[in-house]
């Protein structure tokens, strides 16, 4: 009893500090749920709109999941960018109680910051049995530079399964069984759920560790082990095979992949691994220049990761198969560090022309987060190492470690702003009967793409089909028609609108310039026979397309 009452307060003291430090680390996201948002990027409107769709259709349309409402009319347009599964699944009941893209998908966020405090946690108090170890490796693990770099993308976020499968998968190792398979297979599926890139990550950390550990502890002689190594894969692969084939026919349908100079694009080089945006390591960033990702794992994590990994690998003196445990994250640690760096320095490309799935992959320097992910299993090492030898001044400062974090990766108030009201043509829409939307202007620039995710926000607030559409993959009639389109109403633009059936035109006067405008406004009157007026409220003008000129 007094080991349940233990347990108990335990994980409600984590729970409680994973929670209160991701409402403090990420303010003042927790003062706006409703209202704030990455809307200064067309990745972070993305992101809301994906994950409010995906919240949305599970709710009251599960089947029709993948059946986005952009690209109009294409089908499984879902699959053609990150699908955030697991986050809309999470968002739902955000969703259904209030409709609010931006609540549903800052509900969110809190949970990723707080799920992956825990699994830090989790993971660092498996491995060396120290509180201390465990909060500092949580702390460490969620708010680390890589991931605030990554705030308009939610599923970048949901960095928590990381952290949550190497946890089952050490339980598995120690002791194969049944339940501990199912579940390594369960969190898998929801780390390749969550994130395409972290659920191949997870996926290579358990293929490389299934046979290090099988030589280290001896497994490789235990068919029941590979037998139950077996039941986790097919658990997981017959779990995420149906939410993976739309993406597998996407691909061959419409050839979307990734090239080996994509990757390049979306490679480390030395400066990513020392920028961060925390207060404590601004000072450095006048001095780099230009960089073209955020990788620096933290000074606290870097040196006790470091010195952790470094001591038990060679000294053994943790106990309790330590040495083959820090071994393999050092392995890890140096393989990942190598391969972030993408096809320049040879391993990505050996990955890229090995590993099928990596063609749906074009950013090799996100392989930094398995390097953080080991340096938090060194630190956790060192810190329960130093708690038993150090005395005095030095324990206490070791005590502080997870405030020194706190501080030290402190990039609040993060950069946020606040949604524009919603203007009522929108809401008007979702009452008006079913009909195809199109938006302008329609931006047809290339560079301009990424500013349709303003009208897929706008269209949570009535989920009309939508002509306009930003993702990953842009269909080649989509980019066919975007120049035509964007000087409507003319008689080729009414043409091309016929073909997609559309009905309903909105147009936000301020999105043009004066003398855009003005000719907008011509051509408007020049075709009012065939355009219909339903609201013209604060510059959005809501039309219906009541007939095709001839």
């Amino acid at each position: 009893m007094r080991a349940v009452r233990a347990r108990t307060i335990e994980v409600a003291s984590v729970c409680a500090v994973a929670i209160g430090l991701s409402v403090v680390m990420t303010w003042p996201l927790a003062a706006g749920l409703g209202t704030l948002g990455r809307t200064n990027t067309g990745d972070g409107l993305f992101s809301i709109w994906c994950v409010a769709w995906v919240a949305r259709a599970i709710a009251t349309d599960p089947f029709n999941l993948f059946d986005a409402n952009i690209f109009f009319p294409h089908k499984a347009t879902l699959a053609y960018s990150e699908a955030n599964f697991f986050p809309g699944l999470l968002a739902v009941p955000a969703w259904l109680a209030t409709e609010n893209p931006y609540f549903a998908h800052n509900v969110v966020v809190l949970i990723a910051f707080a799920l992956s405090v825990a699994g830090g946690y989790v993971l660092a108090r498996y491995l060396t049995g120290s509180r201390l170890a465990a909060f500092s490796a949580g702390i460490a693990f969620a708010f680390c530079p890589f991931v605030f770099a990554r705030t308009a993308h939610m599923q970048l976020l949901m960095s928590a399964g990381l952290p949550w499968t190497m946890w089952a998968f050490h339980r598995f190792v120690d002791a194969p069984s049944v339940g501990r398979s199912l579940t390594l297979g369960l969190v898998l599926t929801l780390q390749a759920l969550s994130c395409a890139y972290y659920g191949v990550f997870v996926a290579m950390l358990v293929g490389l560790g299934t046979f290090w550990f099988a030589i280290t502890r001896g497994w490789w002689r235990a068919p029941r082990y590979w037998a139950l190594v077996a039941l986790a894969a097919v658990v997981s692969l017959a779990l995420v095979f149906p939410f993976f084939k739309p993406f597998l026919d996407v691909q061959t349908e419409l050839g979307f992949s990734r090239s080996l100079e994509d990757a390049s694009m979306y490679s480390a080089d030395w400066r990513a691994w020392v920028v961060s945006a925390a207060w404590a390591h601004r000072w450095l960033l006048p001095m780099l220049g230009t960089w073209n990702e955020v990788l620096f794992p933290g000074a606290i994590a870097l040196v006790l990761g470091a010195y952790g990994l470094w001591r038990v690998t060679r000294r053994g003196d943790e106990g309790g198969g330590a040495r083959d445990i820090a071994g393999y994250y050092l392995f890890v640690a140096i393989v990942a560090f190598w391969a972030s760096f993408g096809p320049a320095l040879g391993l990505y490309t050996v990955l890229f022309k090995t590993i099928p799935v990596f063609s749906f992959l074009r950013a090799p320097a996100r392989f930094g987060i398995l390097v953080l992910l080991a340096l938090v299993v060194g630190m956790a090492f060192a810190i329960a190492r130093l708690s038993r030898s150090t005395f005095g001044w030095r324990r206490t400062l070791l005590r502080a470690t997870p405030v020194l974090l706190v501080a030290e990766l402190a990039t609040f108030p993060i950069s946020l702003r606040t949604a524009a009201p919603v203007n009522p043509a929108y809401r008007m829409l979702a009452n008006l009967p079913a009909g195809v939307v199109v938006e302008f202007p329609f931006f047809y620039r290339r560079t301009d793409f990424p500013r349709h995710a303003e009208y897929m926000v706008n269209s949570t607030y009535h989920w009309r089909p939508m002509v306009n559409g930003y993702s990953d993959h842009i269909p080649q009639d989509f980019r066919d028609m975007v120049i035509p389109l964007s000087s409507f109403p003319t008689r080729e633009s009414f043409a091309i609108l016929e073909q997609r059936r559309a009905r309903y035109a909105v147009f936000t006067l301020n999105g043009y310039d004066r003398r855009s405008r003005e000719k907008l406004l011509d051509r408007i009157e020049q075709y009012r026979e065939y355009l219909h007026p339903l609201s013209r409220e604060n510059d959005v003008w809501l039309f219906e397309i009541v007939a095709w000129p001839r």
